[in-house]
């Protein structure tokens, strides 16, 4: 992540465990481009540990949504706010930069919220403040309002940290960062707690490529990364998954091939964007029901026919619909040989 232009990275919660502590103190201490932040509850013992961690900055969480409180933690309100006075006072009194968190914001009511937002930054201390949904259920328009109301009130930096329960999460981060949001929280392939967070490469290719905003985000790196994360995590993948996904730039449909085919080297003709800008492989031609007679065409030439006439074509690109819709899945090479021996007695081995 560093190696890619990744400018923070939070390492994780101290407090889970002697394994989260250590691993946190090794990414603190590897000497990384990137900036390293824990994550920590509104707790003076979780902000002791990040300081023994030796991390820059502290992401401080607190329930904010006064229901959240007293149904899910059954706490009074007061000790939520009190705790997060003290914590974060503390963690800065220490020399870290204090994220302040607030958990489900976006369940608050707006003047509740501002209000609480605004008696933490008082009487303890906030260097930016999260803008969170924890539960992805923020509307893109109500995004736009609510980051410009925490932004006019509060007067500091805000960060984005919106999850993909309704799919919203890339949108929403757009938004907030054109409302002026400075910092943008996301996971790699969007791995988060339940329908995950905003992910990482959706957001910054979007930031690059449909909003011209260039942050210093190595994309040629997301495939190599996504990959490794799916690996070392065990949490797999859509093959169609944007960006990332293992089947991207597989082209079945018969029209989109022979786009593929015409177009040479203009490849953000039948796509959104070059596949070497996000480190993923040339477009390839896969054989299904739903191909056509340049597939076919492009099959055959792989393994040197290409001499095959128009009706030969059309009865092997039959055949190889058969097969498809027989298996419900694409051809592999030996079934399109099985086809090809049988239509070109001869001509292949």
């Amino acid at each position: 992540l560093s190696e890619s232009g990744i400018h923070r990275i939070e390492a994780g919660l101290p407090a889970v465990s002697p394994a989260d502590t250590e691993a946190v103190k090794r990414i603190a201490a590897a000497g990384f481009d990137a900036e390293i932040y824990a994550f920590s509850r509104c707790m003076i013992s979780d902000v002791k540990l990040a300081l023994e961690c030796g991390v820059s900055g502290v992401i401080m969480e607190v329930p904010a949504s006064h229901h959240l409180i007293e149904k899910a933690y059954q706490w009074p309100v007061e000790r939520a706010i009190e705790a997060s006075v003290e914590s974060t006072k503390f963690a800065h009194e220490n020399g870290l930069k204090v994220t302040f968190f607030p958990i489900d914001a976006t369940r608050s009511s707006m003047t509740q919220l501002l209000d609480d937002l605004e008696t933490v930054a008082t009487n303890g201390y906030v260097d930016n403040i999260g803008l969170v949904d924890t539960f992805g259920v923020c509307s893109p328009h109500a995004i736009s309002y609510y980051t410009r109301r925490v932004r006019e009130r509060m007067k500091v930096p805000v960060e984005t940290h919106f999850h993909m329960d309704f799919g919203m999460g890339v949108a929403n981060t757009l938004i907030a960062a054109g409302e002026g949001a400075s910092v943008l929280q996301t996971t790699v392939s969007g791995i988060g707690e339940r329908a995950g967070n905003a992910p990482t490469e959706e957001t910054v290719l979007a930031l690059l490529t449909m909003y011209g905003m260039d942050i210093g985000i190595q994309t040629e790196k997301f495939t190599e990364i996504a990959r490794l994360v799916a690996e070392l995590s065990g949490v797999t993948q859509p093959a169609n998954r944007p960006v990332t996904g293992e089947k991207l730039f597989n082209v079945e449909s018969g029209i989109i091939t022979t786009w593929v085919k015409n177009v040479g080297d203009d490849l953000t003709e039948p796509f959104p964007y070059r596949p070497e800008l996000v480190g993923q492989s040339q477009p390839e031609a896969v054989l299904g029901k739903g191909s056509g007679v340049d597939s076919v065409a492009i099959w055959l030439g792989r393994h040197g026919i290409h001499d095959a006439d128009t009706k030969e074509i059309e009865l092997i690109l039959a055949e190889a619909k058969g097969v498809s819709l027989a298996k419900k899945g694409l051809l592999n090479d030996d079934e399109f040989l099985d086809i090809v021996r049988e239509v070109l007695p001869g001509r292949v081995s």
